[in-house]
């Protein structure tokens, strides 16, 4: 199906507003939990159900990635709360998250002459010697795009659904514009 994509990781920043909770009492209270303090200020903290990862900074802010929808984060959110109140953190109020990226992928239904497009589309880059996706960037748009030969494509930069598909339809009808 032309156009079609799938969330393939979504990254969401979210405040716990945390009390009295630490990295290092994170660390000393929960298991499979990374830390080096020397190359990083927070921990990560991996769930196998859901699988994500959780990085944790002493402000009681947190960064997941690895969700597939919406529906995820707070469930995650939840998990870790009770972790954390396990060992007694608390909370001043309900934690307030924003996606902050989305990275789907998709296929434009059609195989791509990437040796064309690169001189249809504005801000495109294409060095098949270093890589064999042609790197996309439209004007006035947060997005990015990764095209390839079969027509498959990759793109990041955006943070709800609705602009990756208004993006997505956009890019289709460019690439139709461009002879192959």
């Amino acid at each position: 199906m032309e156009g079609r994509i799938k969330v393939q990781n979504m990254v969401v920043s979210c405040n716990l507003f945390t009390n009295n909770c630490s990295v290092k009492k994170v660390v000393n209270n929960l298991k499979d939990v990374q830390y080096d303090p020397n190359k990083f200020p927070g921990a990560c903290i991996r769930l196998k159900e859901p699988k994500v990862s959780i990085l944790i900074f002493d402000s009681g802010r947190i960064v997941i990635s690895g969700l597939k929808n919406k529906k995820m984060i707070k469930k995650v959110i939840r998990i870790l709360k009770n972790k954390l109140k396990s060992f007694g953190v608390t909370f001043s109020k309900s934690p307030v998250w924003k996606v902050q990226n989305i990275v789907v992928s998709g296929d434009v239904g059609f195989p791509l002459n990437l040796n064309k497009i690169i001189y249809g589309l504005n801000k495109a880059e294409y060095n098949p010697e270093q890589f064999p996706g042609l790197v996309y960037k439209p004007i006035n748009s947060k997005l990015s795009f990764l095209l390839f030969n079969t027509g498959k494509i990759v793109c990041t930069g955006g943070n709800n659904i609705e602009n990756i598909n208004k993006g997505v339809k956009e890019l289709i009808k460019n690439l139709k514009k461009i002879k192959q």
